[in-house]
């Protein structure tokens, strides 16, 4: 089997590796000036909920075999004022974090491609 003919989830590695890509964005993400509102009040608990909902996500975005059981990225994230400026922190972010792991530029694009696409649902303002 190609590379070619690998799932982008194979192709990062799989669990494992989208485990660890959540591992290091979420801190990230929490941290942030900007973005830190949105967890500022969340408890331990709802917190690693959300980091499996988003290792789901990426899983079954990737082509893996996990199953995402979240509500729908307009729902979820409706009524939350995320800006485009938000959203650019996040992919900022999300590019320093697949960098850390030194994931390959194809891959990092084809993540970044996928996440894109979830933009118009989530970026209300």
């Amino acid at each position: 089997m190609t590379d070619q003919d690998k799932t982008l989830y194979e192709r990062l590695g799989g669990y494992d590796a989208i485990a660890a890509v959540a591992d290091i964005l979420l801190p990230r993400l929490e941290n942030d000036a900007q973005l830190g509102r949105f967890w500022a009040n969340r408890g331990d608990d709802g917190i690693a909920r959300e980091k499996q909902l988003l290792v789901d996500y990426l899983s079954a975005s990737a082509g893996g075999p996990l199953l995402y059981t979240g509500r729908d990225m307009l729902t979820s994230h409706k009524g939350m004022g995320i800006t485009g400026s938000d959203w650019q922190i996040l992919i900022d972010h999300l590019k320093a974090s697949l960098a850390e792991l030194q994931v390959p530029q194809q891959e990092q694009d084809d993540v970044l491609a996928f996440i894109d696409s979830t933009r118009a649902d989530i970026v209300e303002a």
